[in-house]
């Protein structure tokens, strides 16, 4: 009897643990994301006879980490698959040409190389064409501006185009300068801030209206994404969206370091912390990370470390430098940081060519930088800071007309 009295009493501790934790996970369950590729069901028509291309690579999946072309192909009439930067798996080296392919007998056409735009021959027969990719929230990030460009040509050609959204895994915020004119690349076309808080959807809206591309546009829009989530909220699994954008503090990191690495100066490259780590060869780590701390920039601590590129700047020597370590992401400002860290090295190595230019006119800090500010140290940082503030509030301003999700 009392063994029987044991086992009753652990199955009634079990009952009152575990319902509450089932009735916890079905709540979850009901608020997680949904993301615009997962809902195409509820935009059938818009599809319905259509012939359909699809712009995506390895990011284009849904919660169970099915791609996008396997899912399309099931539901419309899915004639090409278009990829951008990295290729349609995401394994080409930053800068490389991506060539046009097969995937189990659909046809890859290549928007990176020398076609970066969809010619009239690759939208001859395709009716819409539509776009899933995983943006990372900066503004110097090559899949943007593929969309940018499609739009384009899908406008000059009279064909739909089709967003299905996704987060922008930094949040909603705006943070950073404004892209000026006479900075415009392909790493960066348009005038919003580094730090853009838009999910590729809502940059859609705001560059068809503002920039007057005049494309026939639809956004298939996500559920229950607000403004303030950060990624690990949305119940998304994470996919690399490059070969150095492996994780999703990733992107928060290259939206620090992506201009310090348009220096002379390794950010990670080569290393299993790509955009984690900044140092040279010739760097004082120690001093560097005090300098770096004694700062008490919010959400974030600098480790001083060492490292040894496999690849990349400074491929095979000893680096000295920092480890970003990210405490609280709400309050981390990366762009900040970035300009910080351009500073410090400005001034305690000024004996250093740490600027590298273009193969054209310019420097290449200024092209990912969207500005030529941080290279004049006269200039304080506060002031830039100062006129930074001032234009992401005229910018949160301008862009509210195209936003789709609310802060909660």
């Amino acid at each position: 009897m009392r063994t029987r009295s044991i086992v009753f009493l652990i199955l009634c501790l079990l009952t009152i643990v575990v319902v509450p934790l089932q009735k916890a996970e079905a709540k979850s369950n009901k608020d997680m994301v949904v993301l615009g590729i997962e809902r195409i069901d509820d935009y059938a028509k818009i599809f319905a006879g259509k012939r359909v291309g699809l712009i995506t690579n390895q990011t284009g999946v849904d919660h169970n980490l099915k791609s996008s072309v396997d899912l399309l192909r099931t539901k419309v009439q899915l004639q090409a698959v278009f990829v951008p930067e990295h290729g349609l798996f995401g394994a080409a080296t930053a800068g490389d040409d991506v060539k046009n392919d097969k995937y189990e007998g659909i046809e890859v056409r290549s928007l990176y190389g020398d076609t970066k735009r969809p010619t009239k021959d690759m939208l001859a027969d395709i009716d819409v064409l539509a776009f899933d990719i995983q943006d990372v929230g900066t503004r110097h990030y090559t899949y943007v501006s593929t969309m940018a460009y499609a739009m384009e040509a899908c406008a000059k050609e009279g064909k739909m185009f089709v967003v299905f959204d996704r987060p922008n895994p930094l949040g909603g915020n705006y943070e950073g300068p404004t892209l000026k004119n006479g900075f415009e690349s392909f790493i960066g076309l348009y005038n919003v801030p580094l730090r853009h808080g838009l999910t590729v959807g809502e940059y859609a809206r705001f560059i068809n209206k503002e920039y007057h591309i005049g494309a026939d546009l639809q956004v298939i829009p996500m559920k229950n994404w607000t403004r303030e989530m950060l990624f690990e909220q949305t119940g998304l699994p994470w996919v690399a969206t490059s070969p150095n954008i492996p994780a999703e503090v990733s992107a928060f990191c290259y939206a620090a370091t992506g201009i310090v690495g348009d220096m002379n100066i390794s950010v990670g490259i080569g290393t299993t912390k790509p955009f984690e780590y900044v140092g040279t060869p010739w760097l004082d780590k120690l001093a560097f990370a005090a300098k770096l701390n004694a700062l008490e920039m919010p959400g974030v601590i600098f480790r001083p470390i060492a490292f040894m590129p496999n690849y990349g700047m400074y491929a095979g020597e000893l680096c000295q430098g920092v480890q970003i370590h990210i405490t609280d992401k709400r309050s981390f400002q990366p762009a900040h940081v970035g300009a910080q860290m351009v500073r410090l090295l400005m001034k305690d190595y000024p004996q250093k060519d740490l600027f590298p230019k273009r193969s054209s006119d310019g420097f290449k800090i200024d092209i990912a930088l969207g500005e030529s500010s941080l290279r004049y140290a006269e200039i304080p940082l506060e002031d830039i800071f100062n006129r930074w503030d001032r234009e992401n509030t005229y910018f949160a301003e301008k862009v509210q007309p195209y936003l789709l999700y609310p802060l909660k």
